[in-house]
């Protein structure tokens, strides 16, 4: 039993990673831009089916893992630049109907290249199999995906905190008509705000693909888990996105606990045993 709790926990820290990494982009748009960004989830799809197309092209999956992103981050860039830029001076309702259009549109061109059936996106041989941790056998590639997800928010932070962009960024968040006072190209700062939003959903969904498998729907089930992030961080909170994603996947970890707990009791009650990762309990 304390080997399923143990495997959990850390599966829904790996799950929360990936949400706060997807929570904090979506945190970025939100607090800059002031726009809920509906999209946001089909960019996370965009991701993980690019770098399966890579991957299979290139044979490479560290290269799709670095490239997957920077093609959704092209893919924000146009979003931005050719259709929410349009609609800044226009009320709030057409862009969230465009921005909602477009999750659409994009989800059926999903369909469209690479059809509707879901698939699944291997992990190299480097990252298979599993790693004994001396108290846990667990899968290396889902220990790699937690402890790079959090080199990646480490990373985040301190480009948020640290640099001049990252200043303008927050400073964006906290008062967007200050920006402009102060003479910063403000189109350019939505621009870079989308393009990083974009970013971190399209690594979330290349870092999610063997673990999760692709289907063209994963872009809207993960869309109300992200509102959710940043409802539970606050508005515009980006520690708070960090925090609140991590704590929605381990309850979700705790919640898997609770499920295997209850069907464990209720077998026990009529005298069978369930096998749990080998062992009998």
């Amino acid at each position: 039993m304390t080997f399923l709790i143990i495997s959990q926990i850390l599966n829904g820290l790996g799950l929360g990673m990936l949400y706060a990494l997807v929570g904090v982009g979506l945190t970025l748009i939100l607090g800059v831009l002031n726009i809920p960004n509906f999209a946001h989830g089909v960019l996370y799809a965009l991701g993980a089916y690019f770098a399966y197309t890579i991957a299979k092209i290139t044979g490479s999956f560290y290269f799709a893992m670095f490239l997957s992103p920077l093609l959704v981050v092209l893919v924000g860039f146009i979003l931005e630049s050719q259709g929410v830029r349009r609609l800044y001076h226009a009320h709030h309702d057409y862009q969230l109907l465009f921005l909602f259009a477009c999750a659409l549109i994009i989800q059926e061109i999903i369909i469209i290249f690479w059809g509707p059936i879901g698939f699944s996106l291997l992990a190299p041989p480097s990252l298979s199999g599993a790693i004994d941790l001396g108290f846990l056998i667990y899968p290396k590639y889902r220990l790699v995906l937690i402890c790079f997800a959090f080199f990646m928010i480490i990373c985040l932070y301190l480009f948020l905190t640290k640099t001049n962009l990252g200043a303008i960024l927050r400073a964006g968040i906290e008062n967007r008509d200050m920006v402009k006072v102060l003479g910063i190209n403000v189109n350019m700062v939505f621009l870079y705000t989308f393009g990083l939003g974009a970013y971190l959903a399209g690594l979330a969904g290349a870092l999610s693909a063997p673990i999760m498998g692709l289907t063209p729907s994963m872009g809207l089930d993960i869309l109300p888990i992200c509102f959710v992030v940043v409802v539970v961080a606050g508005l515009g909170s980006i520690p708070g996105a960090i925090i609140a994603g991590i704590l929605i996947g381990l309850s979700q970890g705790a919640a898997t606990i609770w499920f295997c707990l209850l069907y464990t009791s209720d077998a026990a009650d009529e005298g069978l045993g369930v096998d749990l990762g080998g062992r009998r309990i």
